[in-house]
């Protein structure tokens, strides 16, 4: 078995391998892998954190000088870029020179020599595109009980009958120490070790210190000369540890506390709010109490599928269209992608909206797929989403408690509705209006009327509570679903539309027709039918601003403008909304009262994200992807772009982005777009080839320069017969400004010990300027063409 997809884990447990609960902290990063890949695992951590005593000599193999670097004992001869990977790689391991900082620093080397090889014939030095990217784990989240220092006391360490064994410490915690002894000791690893700190019973008195404290063996590592031993401590009195715990906080601005670990989460956690406003999917939860969707959670983009679901009560229909039976095909059939692509569309008929949908694999079943998907596909309400679904694993935890001392759990009512959740579901809407001819010709001739039977369900209640994910920018009051006519005009422009969700202060409206208002002038909104409940209040005549429009002028986003006398219709839509909270949906909050709930639902969707994010950075010159966003699970499309590399969590992005159209389609566009904006996207048709040793070649062409319809097929069948044929939705949007006050108690604490990585991280964040990812939409793409299934 190999382990090369589990390289992020690798990398994330690196730092923790030589800590003594690293039991605890590697039990619940892989809790969902399987016995055999748990083992294997381990072996490798433990292979990586052993011990090394080779010496490193590049005088004879590097360029540059080398200079006499001692290590213990061992005296290693390296040039610059050498000692930097060194001091880099040993901070890993505690202090310690392993065999995984051995071979990190001669790989590094031979990368390094392998570049400069192949730019040494080159005149002129060009710089690359900057397109190896490198990963940053996203959703996994994990904590040190307590602080750590590397503190090195004398030490004794005894057994029943057993002579007494001296050493040294070389960390101490209140719950935990890491000793070493002489690789010649009388102990049974499998017993517990009586330990006296020689020193601390010097300096204080104590009990505990002159008798010798219980711990129990967690790890050992040895070579010819000594074993390391990471301990749990398992006796002691409460006196005792609040002796440690002073020691450890008067004596750590003088020892180094070690700050990897929050340094690595707190990267993740800075990248992903980045991310998540612009979340496009709509993650939905499955509760085994009610046994049906019980949450959705909610971001800035992902609204959008909420209102289409509404019917004109704003009563969400997501339950009629995935029902128990849906679910449950889903479900059971984790391999059979067909039970999650959706196909929908929606039919108004006095006044009332009635919703339908079917499955790929329903369709197949009954022969439907011509009819079905030509006749829908002629609807301006036709759409297709992707539906995902994970089981959720509880044994994680839900709270990222990413500091000694953090509370791990939410409050007792938020962990009870968190433990009720099975499954976490993302409904994918994968749409696209350009391809709506490609499906038209399904066409047949059968009667439109055998889609009856694909009609939903009437929900006549409200089945799924709204989360909304709380952000720094978020608006200052919230959102309730409502719809209403609106008259809109501006000079000589006239529109009506109707509303989607309502503030006191704005409202998000569409209109019957795209219609090119400015938003340097106030818009006039009229509201002809609530008119009829305003009495003598006149909703006419009301001044909005134009803060953005979506769907090319259809979807409009407007805030009242106030002025030196109340105005009319925030009056009456605050009325409106506090006389009829009860019965209004609520979008967004206003207040915290679900943050809790909502930070919680959010760590299980950042766990099994089914796209992959990426961020792009600003360079002193232009601008370049700056990490791609990856889980601790395996995920095929990372795979395709990490196949070429020889680092663990770097991923060449070549393929995909040159010639030119990471600028172009990418950078560009994000440039002219605000941070407001909702992500659009491009597609790209992928040629994956196997060729030799396991090595593949990708061909990445956009799809509108593939050509006609019938040159698109062709790529498809050839890419089959060549090996495999990928479709990728790329989505790109710009971001806000780093939110970071939800980084602030992890930026102090690093801040205090390791003031350069705290900036380093601020500066980081600062520097993005674009989001996006990347998102497989092939079984979507091919039913676009229905010669590719006759």
């Amino acid at each position: 078995m190999s382990l090369d997809n589990h390289n992020a884990i690798i990398e994330q447990l690196k730092p923790l391998v030589m800590e003594p609960n690293f039991q605890e902290i590697f039990q619940q990063l892989t809790i969902d892998e399987s016995n055999s890949t748990r083992f294997l695992l381990k072996m490798e951590l433990n292979r990586l954190a052993s011990p090394c005593t080779r010496v490193i000599d590049l005088r004879d193999k590097s360029e540059l000088p080398c200079t006499e670097v001692k290590l213990g004992q061992q005296r290693h001869f390296l040039d610059e870029p050498a000692k930097h990977s060194l001091h880099q790689a040993i901070s890993l391991f505690r202090n310690q020179y392993t065999l995984g900082v051995y071979e990190n620093v001669l790989a590094e080397h031979q990368q390094r020599r392998q570049k400069l090889r192949q730019s040494a014939p080159l005149i002129e030095i060009v710089e690359p595109e900057p397109f190896m990217v490198p990963g940053v784990v996203l959703g996994s989240y994990f904590n040190r009980a307590e602080e750590r220092m590397n503190y090195s006391i004398r030490i004794s360490a005894s057994q029943g009958g057993r002579s007494e064994v001296l050493g040294i410490t070389t960390d101490l915690s209140i719950g935990g120490a890491r000793i070493r002894v002489a690789a010649n000791h009388p102990f049974n690893l499998d017993q517990p070790l009586k330990i006296k700190l020689l020193e601390l019973s010097e300096e204080f008195y104590y009990p505990d210190l002159q008798l010798g404290v219980d711990y129990e063996i967690v790890d050992s590592q040895t070579n010819s000369e000594y074993i390391w031993l990471r301990l749990r401590r398992i006796g002691g009195t409460d006196a005792l540890a609040e002796m440690l715990g002073n020691l450890i906080r008067g004596y750590k601005l003088r020892y180094k506390v070690d700050v990897n670990d929050v340094v690595v989460t707190a990267s993740g956690l800075g990248f992903e709010r980045h991310y998540l406003p612009h979340l496009p999917h709509l993650p939905l939860y499955f509760n085994t109490q009610t046994q049906g969707l019980s949450h959705m959670l909610l971001s800035r983009d992902n609204q959008q599928i909420v209102h289409y679901f509404q019917d004109e009560n704003d009563i969400s229909q997501i339950p009629a269209m995935l029902t128990p039976e849906r679910l449950s095909a889903l479900f059971n059939h984790p391999q059979n992608p067909d039970h999650g692509l959706f196909f929908s569309f929606t039919y108004n008929a006095q006044g009332n909206l009635y919703f339908y949908s079917a499955t790929l694999a329903e369709l197949k079943a009954k022969g439907m797929m011509p009819l079905f998907l030509g006749f829908a596909s002629t609807k301006p309400s036709w759409r297709i989403f992707k539906l995902t679904a994970d089981k959720i694993y509880h044994g994680k935890g839900y709270r990222h408690a990413t500091l000694p001392g953090d509370e791990a759990k939410f409050s007792p009512l938020v962990e009870q509705q968190l433990s009720q959740l099975s499954h976490l579901l993302q409904l994918i809407d994968i749409s696209n209006e350009d391809a709506r001819g490609h499906y038209k010709a399904w066409q047949d001739e059968s009667d439109a009327n055998a889609l009856k039977t694909f009609g939903q369900q009437r929900s006549t209640s409200h089945q799924i509570k709204s989360i909304a994910m709380q952000f720094s920018e978020r608006r200052q009051e919230a959102r309730f679903a409502f719809k209403t006519l609106v008259n809109v005009s501006q000079g000589e422009l006239t529109c009506a539309g109707i509303t989607l969700d309502i503030s006191s202060r704005g409202m998000q409206l569409t209109l019957d027709s795209a219609t090119d208002f400015s938003s340097n002038k106030p818009l006039i909104l009229s509201f002809p039918k609530l008119q009829t409940i305003a009495g003598k209040t006149q909703l006419e005549n009301l001044p909005y601003r134009l803060v953005r429009t979506r769907k090319n002028g259809v979807t409009l986003h407007l805030t009242a403008v106030m002025g030196h006398t109340p105005h009319v219709g925030v009056e009456f839509l605050n009325k409106l909304i506090s006389h009829n909270r009860a019965k209004l949906e609520q979008l967004t909050e206003s207040n915290g009262e679900n943050k809790e709930l909502a930070d919680g639902l959010k760590n299980i969707l950042m766990r099994t994200l089914n796209s992959v994010p990426y961020f792009i950075e600003r360079t002193t010159k232009s601008a370049q992807i700056a990490c791609l966003g990856v889980s601790t699970q395996q995920d095929d499309i990372c795979d395709i772009f990490a196949a070429g590399t020889s680092d663990t969590l770097q991923y060449d992005l070549t393929p995909l982005l040159k010639d030119g159209l990471f600028k172009r389609d990418i950078l560009d566009p994000i440039r002219k777009m605000k941070p407001q904006q909702e992500m659009d996207f491009i597609e790209v048709f992928i040629q994956l080839t196997r060729q030799s040793r396991g090595k593949i070649h990708l061909k990445c062409v956009l799809a509108t320069n593939v050509g006609d319809k019938q040159s698109q097929i062709a790529f498809i069948k050839q890419s089959k017969v060549a090996g495999r044929f990928i479709a990728l939705r790329i989505f790109r949007g710009a971001t806000e400004k780093p939110d970071m006050n939800y980084l602030r108690h992890e930026l102090e604490y690093i801040n205090i010990h390791a003031n350069h990585k705290a900036k380093q991280l601020e500066d980081q964040l600062w520097r993005i300027i674009g989001v996006g990812e990347l998102l497989d939409i092939t079984q979507a793409v091919e039913l676009r063409y229905p010669a590719l299934y006759q």
